[in-house]
């Protein structure tokens, strides 16, 4: 596990929950109607971004939808980093048209992720060859769908790229969708025996640590989460807290060390309670999210108090 959370390898930062669509299945409640922030929040959570970040991914929500505050954050990224960071935007791609897309790449944007490309979306991925000639008229060539595990070092060598991927039953239904629309709409995949955690937006190595998968945290809105689903109850506030700091008191607490390795029915360990114990109960809730939500919420006065996470030896 790292010491020197000022550098982090990955930050995955929904900044808007607004949406142009309104997906059965958005973990986010992402909606024409989505929780947004104000100008003068964001610039603060960006103020206390670790002082190092090699890829800052934006997502939403749809971020184009605030397309005024979508580039103000660009513009503010760039200042503080001075182009050091790889900026990555995760989009469902409706809203792109050249001259949006030229304007993002103006502004520091590298990598482009089209995240629609199913049936559960409202263009049922139908904009996908459309996209591609717009983004080859643009000079971003097409790659891996992850490039960030399996591209190896394609980004840094590949300055302007594009992928796809999309919602299936398998994955994106299942893991960390037992969260927003997809629950309240039932579509969620009921499987203990998934463990979303050991992957790449899992809690898996947001402490640092491991060399399978890169660093990544989430900040959903304000809130500092160790995954994309997010824990039930967040790390910190982007806004007033330093991250660097909410991951140093993360890294001195058992409960948030075994979640860096991937291991959440095993977060009860350090407070007595057995694996065994915790199995048992993610199979009657069918959902190792949905166990993580529950051990938090019963031990709360364990793990937090009113500074955040508690040191737990």
């Amino acid at each position: 596990m790292k010491n020197d959370f000022n550098h982090i390898q990955s930050i995955y930062w929904v900044f808007t929950q607004l949406c142009n669509d309104d997906c059965d299945h958005c973990y986010n409640d992402s909606s024409p109607f989505g929780k947004r922030m104000s100008e003068s929040d964001c610039m603060a959570i960006i103020e206390n971004l670790p002082d190092t970040v090699d890829r800052l991914i934006l997502s939403g929500g749809e971020p184009v939808a605030e397309k005024k505050l979508l580039y103000a954050i660009l513009d503010r990224v760039q200042e503080k980093y001075n182009g050091k960071t790889q900026v990555m935007l995760q989009t469902n791609g409706d809203l792109l048209n050249k001259n949006i897309v030229e304007t993002l790449i103006n502004k520091g944007v590298t990598r482009f992720d089209i995240a629609s490309i199913d049936r559960y979306h409202k263009k049922a991925g139908s904009r996908l060859i459309e996209l591609a000639d717009l983004f080859e008229s643009c000079g971003v060539s097409g790659t891996e769908k992850d490039p960030l595990i399996e591209g190896g070092h394609y980004l840094t060598e590949n300055p302007l790229s594009w992928g796809y991927w999309g919602a299936s039953e398998d994955m994106w239904l299942g893991g960390n969708w037992a969260r927003g629309k997809a629950i309240k709409n039932d579509i969620w995949k009921k499987d203990p025996d998934h463990n979303f955690c050991s992957i790449l937006s899992g809690a898996r190595n947001f402490l640092g640590g491991h060399d399978d998968i890169p660093q990544e945290i989430s900040i959903q809105l304000w809130k500092i989460n160790p995954c994309c689903p997010g824990t039930h109850f967040p790390m910190g506030d982007a806004r007033k807290q330093k991250v660097a700091h909410v991951l140093q008191r993360a890294s001195k607490n058992a409960v948030f060390k075994i979640l860096n390795e991937g291991t959440p029915l095993e977060m009860g360990v350090p407070i007595g309670i057995s694996k065994q114990q915790a199995s048992l109960k993610n199979k009657e809730l069918k959902n190792i999210c949905l166990y993580c939500d529950h051990f938090l919420k019963c031990n709360k006065n364990i793990i937090f108090d009113e500074n955040g996470i508690k040191e737990l030896a």
